[in-house]
C-alpha cells in the first residue's frame, strides 16, 4: 500500500487558505505524490493542506453551529442561497443537493472524505521527505492522525453512522469494493479516540512557537477532541437512541446501539478530566482578568473579562482557535449596532442578530432561571421600566426599556445589545438605539437586526469606532475549544455517571458562575428559587447544567451541537423566532413580534428527521450499500 503512486489532479492539492498563521502555507503544483514529498518543505505544504479541511468556524454562513439553530438570526435580505446555514435554519435542508454538505461537498460544505484521503496520503507518504528529522516527522504524523480523527467526528455528529476510512483504497481496486458501508456509530467512536491515543505520545503539551503555529494541534487540543467526542457519543442521540431502530444495512447491521450504556458517561468523565488536565498542565486557565485603558467600575471590568473570554487573541482560555477563518472586521461589522453617526453611506452591517429567546435565557442577578427567581417580575418582563442614575452600567439613566433587561447577570449584558443599553468600547461609553428612525436601525438593504437585538459578546472590549468605518476591528481566532467549555463537559459527564449529584459536579459549575459573579449553584437555588431542591438531583442538576452551558457559550457555536445530541432540539426548533417590533417608533418598538415563520414563509417544522442530515441522494444512487438517514 505504502508504494503505491498516486496521480492526482493539482487542483485538489491548491487550495488557497484565506487566512493566518500557520495556514498561510499551502502546496504548490505537484504532478505525483513523490513531488509533493520530496522534501521537507513540500511535506510541511501538505500537511497545511490536512489542515485546511478544518470548517470556516467563525464563518456565520458555512459554521452550522452558528446559522442553523436558533440562538441568532438574519433579516430575510440578507439571506440568500448562499446562506447555507440560515436556510437549514428555516428548514430547507433537502436531499437532494444537501446545504453544507461536508460529506461529499457542496452548497459550501468541505467534502471531509477528501480531507480523510489526504491525510492517509500524509502518513503513508511523509517518510520519503528525506531532509526530515524523526522528531518532526513524528509529530507532523500525530497532528494528522488527530485531524483525520476530527474529520470523523464532524461527519459523525452530523450524519451519526459513517464509513470508517482507515486507508486509501489502491488504484486497481474494483469497483464493488469501492462501494463502502457506514460503520456502526460506536465502531466509528472507538476508532476516533485509536486515533487520538495513537497521536498523543509524540504532541507537544504546548505549541513551541505559537506566532507561527497558532492553530496546530498539541496534546490538550487531542484531548479536548477526545473528550467532546465522548461525550457526544454518551448523550440521548447517540446512546441507546431506539428511534433509529430500524437503520440497518442490506448486510443486516444495525447502525445504532439499541441499549442504553451508562458506562460511556465514565468513558467521558475520564476523557473530560484527561483534557482538563493536559490543559491546565499548558498553562491553560480561566480568563478572571481584564486590563483596562481607563478607570471603570467593577461592573464593566466583569462584563468586559466575559467579553475577553472568547475574543482576546492571547486568552489563556483559548485551546484551541480556527485559523483558517478569524472574526475579521467584516465579520465583527455584522454584530454591531451603528452608535455613532458616521460618514461613509456604508459603514456597517449590523444585521448578526440575537433572538429573543436568547435574552430570556441567561440568568437573574441572583444566578437562577428569571421563571424560577422569587423577586424577578417574570410576568411583566416586556412591560416598560426607567433606569435610574445606578443603573448607568447596564442602561443609560433616565432612558426606558423593558423589564427584562433590568436585574440580569453580568454575562446577558457582555453578550447582548438592547435598545437604550450601554456599549463599552474602552475606554468609551456608548449608547445603542434601536427603535425606527433612530442610529441603529435599517441603513441599507439587509442592513438591520431583525429582533432589535444584537451579539456584544462577539466584539472585544478593545475595538474602537470612528466616522469613517464604524469599527477599528480587534481580529482573534474564533474559539474552537475553550477550558470553560471543557469544566461543563466535565461536570455534565459527571452528573450522569452518578446517581446523584456531589461535590465535584457542583465545584466545575461554580468556578464558571464565579467569574460571572454568582453565588454556587446549591446556594443560588436555595435562597432564590421556587424550586429550592433542584440542584440535589440528577434530573435537576442536568436540567442546571444544560443551562449553563447554554448561557456559558452563547453564540460560540456549541448549541446547535448540544441541543441535537442531548435531543432537544425539536422542542427549541420548533417554536417562533421572536425580537421586538422593529418598525416601532418610541415605545411602539416593544411589541413582541414573530420575525420567523410569517405567512407565505417556505417553512417546514423541525421534526425528527433534522437531528441527522441527508446523504445526498446521487450518493445513495452510486452506492447502494449507503442505507440514507430516517425521514429523508
Amino acid at each position: 500500500m505504502k508504494n503505491i503512486k498516486y496521480k492526482i489532479v493539482a487542483l485538489l492539492l491548491v487550495i488557497t487558505a484565506a487566512s493566518c498563521e500557520y495556514l498561510d502555507v499551502v502546496p504548490e503544483n505537484v504532478a505525483t505524490i513523490n513531488d509533493a514529498f520530496v522534501d521537507r518543505a513540500s511535506a510541511e505544504r501538505f500537511l497545511a493542506t490536512c489542515y485546511n479541511y478544518l470548517p470556516n468556524f467563525g464563518d456565520p454562513w458555512v459554521n452550522p453551529g452558528i446559522g442553523a439553530g436558533d440562538e441568532v438570526w438574519f433579516n430575510d435580505e440578507r439571506v440568500n442561497n448562499d446562506f447555507s446555514s440560515a436556510l437549514i435554519a428555516r428548514g430547507l435542508q433537502n436531499a437532494n443537493d444537501p446545504y453544507l454538505n461536508f460529506w461529499d461537498g457542496g452548497q459550501r460544505g468541505k467534502n471531509l472524505y477528501v480531507g480523510i484521503r489526504d491525510c492517509n496520503i500524509f502518513l503513508e507518504e511523509i517518510h520519503n521527505a528525506s531532509d526530515l528529522g524523526e522528531l518532526e516527522r513524528k509529530r507532523w504524523e500525530a497532528e494528522v492522525k488527530v485531524l483525520k480523527a476530527y474529520y470523523h467526528f464532524w461527519l459523525f455528529k452530523s450524519y451519526g453512522a459513517i464509513p470508517i476510512i482507515k486507508e486509501n483504497l489502491p488504484i486497481y481496486t474494483n469497483t464493488e469494493s469501492v462501494k463502502v458501508y457506514r460503520d456502526p456509530v460506536d465502531d466509528v467512536v472507538n476508532y476516533i479516540v485509536e486515533l487520538i491515543d495513537e497521536a498523543l505520545p509524540d504532541l507537544p503539551e504546548a505549541l513551541i512557537a505559537e506566532t507561527i503555529e497558532l492553530g496546530r494541534i498539541t496534546k490538550a487540543v487531542a484531548l479536548s477532541i477526545k473528550a467532546r467526542a465522548l461525550v457526544t457519543a454518551a448523550s440521548p442521540l447517540f446512546n441507546g437512541n431506539t428511534d433509529y431502530s430500524s437503520v440497518v444495512d442490506n448486510r443486516g447491521t444495525p447502525l445504532f446501539n439499541q441499549s442504553y450504556d451508562e458506562g460511556k458517561w465514565q468513558r467521558a468523565v475520564d476523557a473530560c478530566k484527561a483534557a482538563i488536565d493536559a490543559a491546565q498542565a499548558a498553562n491553560h486557565s480561566l480568563v478572571n482578568d481584564y486590563i483596562t485603558k481607563s478607570d471603570i467600575s467593577d461592573t464593566i471590568k466583569r462584563e468586559c473579562i466575559i467579553r475577553s473570554i472568547f475574543t482576546d487573541r492571547n486568552s489563556p482560555e483559548l485551546i484551541w482557535g480556527s485559523t483558517n477563518f478569524t472574526f475579521t472586521q467584516g465579520y465583527q461589522r455584522m454584530c454591531m449596532p451603528l452608535l455613532i453617526q458616521v460618514t461613509s453611506s456604508n459603514p456597517v452591517s449590523q444585521f448578526y442578530a440575537s433572538t429573543l429567546r436568547m435574552a430570556e435565557l441567561f440568568y437573574t442577578k441572583n444566578g437562577v432561571p428569571i421563571d424560577e427567581d422569587l423577586s424577578y417580575e417574570y410576568e411583566n418582563r416586556y412591560s416598560m421600566r426607567t433606569a435610574i442614575t445606578g443603573e448607568n452600567d447596564y442602561v443609560r439613566s433616565g432612558e426606558q426599556t423593558a423589564v427584562l433587561h433590568f436585574d440580569r447577570e453580568a454575562r446577558f449584558y457582555a453578550s447582548i445589545a438592547f435598545d437604550r443599553g450601554t456599549y463599552f468600547l474602552d475606554p468609551t461609553y456608548y449608547y445603542v438605539q434601536t427603535r425606527s428612525g433612530e442610529l441603529a436601525t435599517k441603513r441599507n438593504q439587509g442592513e438591520f437586526s431583525a429582533t432589535g437585538y444584537f451579539v456584544k459578546k462577539l466584539i472585544n472590549p478593545n475595538s474602537a469606532i470612528n466616522t469613517n468605518t464604524m469599527l477599528a476591528y480587534y481580529e482573534y481566532p474564533f474559539p474552537i475549544m475553550r477550558l470553560g467549555d471543557l469544566y461543563l463537559l466535565y461536570a455534565e459527564a459527571l452528573n450522569e455517571s452518578k446517581a446523584a449529584p456531589d461535590a465535584e459536579v457542583y465545584q466545575y459549575v461554580d468556578l464558571i458562575r464565579e467569574r460571572a459573579g454568582l453565588e454556587g449553584v446549591v446556594e443560588s437555588w436555595s435562597q432564590y428559587s421556587s424550586n429550592p431542591t433542584k440542584p440535589s438531583t440528577k434530573e435537576g442538576m442536568r436540567e442546571i447544567i444544560k443551562q449553563e452551558r447554554l448561557i456559558e457559550l452563547a453564540f460560540e457555536g456549541q448549541r446547535f451541537w448540544d441541543l441535537r445530541r442531548w435531543k432537544d432540539a425539536e422542542k427549541y426548533m420548533n417554536e417562533p423566532i421572536k425580537g421586538w417590533n422593529i418598525s416601532g417608533r418610541g415605545l411602539d418598538f416593544y411589541k413582541v413580534t414573530t420575525v420567523y415563520p410569517k405567512p407565505g414563509d417556505p417553512v417546514s417544522s423541525y421534526d425528527f428527521k433534522n437531528y441527522l442530515w441527508p446523504i445526498k441522494v446521487d450518493e445513495i444512487i452510486k452506492n447502494p450499500n449507503l442505507v440514507q438517514n430516517p425521514g429523508w
